[in-house]
């Protein structure tokens, strides 16, 4: 028999709410309208394809404002093109949090790191100081690093340069802005390094450059001192068996289980008893991997990449560490479980990708990694030999 207490009616909902919802989202849409607005303004100065000079640019701003330690490591390929085009000009970045400063300060033609904060609007003033500076700069070339960053797009509009190098704001509109699509590599690494080839005055034809952080010949003799010192706690293993490191952590979805992780590794060790494995741990400091294999870790960038450097494989799931690896030169294979391979693999070298699930370790998958591994540590072996 159904409830008959009585219960209050719902009350009608609050009008004075209701009306400022509404108020709030028309603010939302004009703010947009007139952001939008703001934006495409600035394509009207932005360099046209070919006409940027090969000569005459000695003071360039590249803006990357993000955090991420992945997307920081992905504008190096730019930074090599500039550096190989204009050789004798001195590079500002605009960045955001420690990554940038860490990892791209101590490249040779780099004059300066503009780190904001990677919550700006929590820390105006410090950001507002920074704005400042890089406004006081001329440049003779600011380039906008990344398509459809709002942030980037706005201090490109902000900078005092001669030359601005950005794809249009709108990709869909037809211009002759619409030129810099034309055969760009769907690589996140490699769109910037087409957009400047396309704006150069002079064809260039030659291989992309790679992820690169320019260790230096000490970096990599002390990252090759410690890695032996790691790998020499490892026992009941050679003392010239292969090192491969294993990066077993992720951001969000593109995170393998620990069950995914450990069923990897045991058969690895099965199948190829002669590698040793470094665990190589994430930012929170704990193993994700079974067994005792030796640990590393560090929240030094440039440091961990040069003990990643000297490593023989290194395999991960696609996150910053993976293509920190492939800036620090050791042949790196990504596995990837979303639709994004096409935008982030490894690229270069016998660097390799590959699509996989990750609910459970199929044996495909396996076999073709093994088939990597062998081919990694006799690319690994000869490059040894040859120096």
């Amino acid at each position: 028999m159904p409830d008959m207490t009585d219960k209050p009616a719902a009350s009608p909902a609050d009008p004075s709410r209701a009306k400022g919802r509404i108020k709030y989202a028309a603010r939302r849409r004009m703010l947009g309208r007139i952001l939008d607005r703001r934006l495409a303004a600035i394509d009207t100065g932005l360099c046209l394809p070919g006409a940027l000079p090969a000569r005459g640019i000695y003071r360039i701003l590249v803006i990357r404002p993000n955090h991420r330690l992945g997307n920081t490591v992905l504008v190096t390929p730019l930074l090599k093109e500039l550096e190989t085009l204009y050789p004798g000009a001195a590079i500002d970045i605009v960045s955001a949090g420690h990554a940038g400063d860490l990892l791209l300060s101590s490249r040779f033609q780099m004059h300066r790191v503009f780190s904001f904060h990677h919550r700006i609007a929590r820390h105006l003033p410090s950001s507002i100081k920074l704005l400042r500076e890089m406004r006081k700069s001329t440049y003779d070339l600011a380039i906008d690093a990344c398509s459809g960053s709002n942030s980037g797009r706005l201090l490109l509009g902000l900078s005092n340069a001669r030359y601005k190098l950005a794809f249009a704001h709108d990709e869909n509109t037809p211009g002759p802005l619409s030129a810099y699509e034309d055969n760009c590599p769907e690589h996140m690494a490699l769109r910037s390094v087409h957009l400047l080839r396309m704006a150069y005055a002079r064809a260039i034809e030659k291989p992309w450059p790679m992820l690169d952080l320019d260790l230096s010949p000490e970096e990599e003799r002390d990252g090759a001192r410690a890695l032996k010192s790691i790998v020499d706690t490892i026992e009941g293993h050679a003392d010239d068996g292969p090192v491969v490191g294993v990066f077993a952590n992720a951001t969000g979805a593109k995170c393998y289980p620990e069950s995914w992780w450990a069923a990897f590794v045991s058969k690895l060790q099965k199948q190829r008893p002669q590698i040793r494995i470094v665990d190589v741990l994430a930012e929170h400091g704990n193993s994700q991997l079974p067994g005792d294999m030796a640990p590393y870790f560090s929240r030094h960038l440039r440091r961990m990449a040069s003990v990643l450097g000297a490593m023989d494989a290194f395999i991960s799931a696609d996150c910053g560490v993976m293509h920190l690896a492939v800036a620090a030169g050791v042949p790196t294979l990504g596995l990837f479980s979303q639709d994004n391979m096409q935008k982030y693999a490894p690229y270069g070298g016998v660097n390799d990708a590959m699509q996989t699930r990750k609910d459970t370790l199929d044996m495909e998958a396996f076999e073709a990694a093994m088939a990597w591994i062998d081919q990694a540590l006799e690319h690994t072996g000869k490059q040894r030999r040859i120096r």
